[in-house]
C-alpha cells in the first residue's frame, strides 16, 4: 500500500510532532508512508470564510499532489472533511455556474482515497490494538467535523480502549462544540471563549490527566482555555497517544 501523509498547514506550522507520531505509528504497523513535499493548504479556511473560488486552486493543487496514492491519511478531521465532503460540492457548484466538469473530474480521485487517521486504522488496516502504551487517564473530545461530517463514531474510542495502561473516562457533553470553528473563534470571540470554558470544565470534572482529540485546531483552542483557566490537564492528539510505547509516553 502506497500511503501519503497529508499533514495540514496547522500541524506543519504548530504541531509537527503530530505528523512525526503518525509516521512512527503507521511505520510500526508496516505501512510505507510518503510525505509529498509540494503539499499546501487544502483550502478549508478559504471555503469556510466564503472564498469558494479562491479555494479552488488549492483544491486543484491538492489533487495534483496526492493523486496516485492508494490512500491519503491525515491527522485532521476537519481537513479530511474538507476533501471528502466539500470538494465534491465545489465541483458541483462549478458545473452549476457553467464552468464544466473539469474541477469535479480532477478532484474525483482524491475524494474517496482521503482518510482521517482513525478511519484508516480501523476501516482500512483493520486494527484497533496498535501496540501503544500510555499509562494515564484520558478523556476524549469528538470534534465537530469528526462527529458530524465524517461520522467517526466509535473508532477513536475503540483505539483508545485498546491502549495498554490507558484509562478512558467519559466526557460530559462530549457532543457539544468546543467553540473553535476556525474563523468563528475570531469573529465571535466571546461566544467561542465561553464554549471553550464549558468544555474545559466538563473535561476537568472527569479528573483526566489528558484531553484527547483527533484535530489539533480544536486542541489549540482548548489548550489556550486550559492555560487561562489554570487547569492541570494536557491537550494531546490521539496520534501521539497511539504512537506512544513503553518508555516513550507522550504526556
Amino acid at each position: 500500500m502506497r500511503v501519503a501523509l497529508f499533514l495540514t498547514c496547522l500541524n506543519d506550522t504548530l504541531y509537527p510532532d503530530t505528523g512525526k507520531a503518525v509516521v512512527k505509528l503507521l511505520t510500526r504497523l508496516g505501512v510505507d508512508v510518503d510525505f509529498p513535499m509540494a503539499q499546501t493548504c487544502c483550502g478549508q479556511a478559504h471555503y469556510n470564510t466564503g472564498y469558494r473560488h479562491e479555494a479552488e486552486p488549492l483544491a486543484l493543487h491538492f489533487a495534483r499532489v496526492f493523486t496516485g496514492y492508494d490512500a491519503i491519511v491525515t491527522p485532521s478531521g476537519s481537513c479530511a472533511a474538507m476533501v471528502r465532503e466539500l470538494y465534491p460540492r465545489m465541483g458541483e457548484r462549478a458545473r452549476a455556474e457553467g464552468r464544466g466538469g473539469t474541477l469535479s473530474a480532477t478532484l474525483a480521485p482524491v475524494v474517496p482515497a482521503t482518510y482521517e487517521l482513525t478511519e484508516f486504522l480501523v476501516d482500512v488496516l483493520g486494527v484497533t490494538d496498535v501496540g501503544a502504551y500510555y499509562p494515564h487517564t484520558v478523556t476524549y473530545h469528538p470534534t465537530c467535523h469528526g462527529l458530524r461530517s465524517l461520522g467517526l463514531g466509535e473508532r477513536p474510542y475503540r483505539l483508545l480502549r485498546a491502549v495498554k495502561g490507558l484509562e478512558l473516562v467519559e466526557l460530559p457533553g462530549a457532543d457539544e462544540c468546543c467553540g473553535f470553528g476556525g474563523t468563528f473563534a475570531v469573529k465571535n470571540a466571546d461566544v467561542s471563549a465561553a464554549m471553550g470554558a464549558d468544555k474545559i470544565r466538563n473535561a476537568e470534572s472527569t479528573g483526566a490527566q489528558a484531553l484527547c482529540a483527533a484535530d489539533n485546531s480544536c486542541l489549540m483552542h482548548l489548550g489556550g482555555a486550559m492555560s487561562r483557566l489554570k487547569v492541570d490537564m494536557r491537550p494531546v492528539h490521539i496520534a501521539e497517544i497511539l504512537a506512544s510505547t513503553e518508555g516513550r509516553s507522550a504526556l
